[in-house]
């Protein structure tokens, strides 16, 4: 597996993962279609720039093309000021198979190399089992349950943090 800067040609994946009611389920539900090319537009700009790591999850190094989801780190402002945020997404064909916790680890890790970002914060649906099992699993620290807002929604989630130095190998 390897994780690689998301590319142009990753519409259909972000279509895939956004717009579909099932895997947008724990999110408030699917994402209108248009607009996707854009997302993908500025999720490409700002990889380039090192702003935003969005890596796409690459189950077979031969095959970059075939993706298993998301996994993305970016900063951003919340009122209690800024922070560091990790969320990953994994299409239904490969759940279940490990690669969404790989992918978390592998980006932790290459934060912990970088050293700028600090703490990780996730903030998965308090209903979303497997990614809060990712949280526990990878060492990151439970802060509660708070309401964050997401695609112009305000979703009831899980608040975890990581020290990307102390996650386990």
């Amino acid at each position: 597996m390897l994780l690689r800067d998301v590319e142009y040609g990753d519409v259909d994946a972000y279509v895939r993962m956004r717009c579909d009611p099932v895997m947008m389920g724990e999110l408030g539900g699917p994402l209108p279609r248009e607009g996707m090319e854009e997302k993908v537009r500025r999720d490409v700009g700002r990889a380039r720039a090192g702003t935003d790591w969005t890596r796409m999850i690459v189950p077979d190094p031969a095959r970059p093309e075939t993706v298993a989801g998301t996994v993305t780190l970016w900063p951003h402002s919340t009122g209690a000021g800024p922070i560091s945020e990790i969320g990953w997404m994994v299409l239904p064909e490969f759940q279940g198979r490990g690669f969404g916790k790989r992918g978390v680890r592998m980006l932790l890790d290459q934060a912990r190399d970088d050293g700028r970002w600090g703490l990780v914060h996730a903030f998965p649906a308090t209903t979303n089992a497997p990614s809060n099992a990712i949280c526990r699993g990878l060492g990151f620290r439970f802060l509660g349950e708070e309401d964050v807002p997401f695609a112009d929604r305000v979703l009831r989630s899980n608040h975890w943090v990581v020290d990307p130095s102390a996650v386990p190998a």
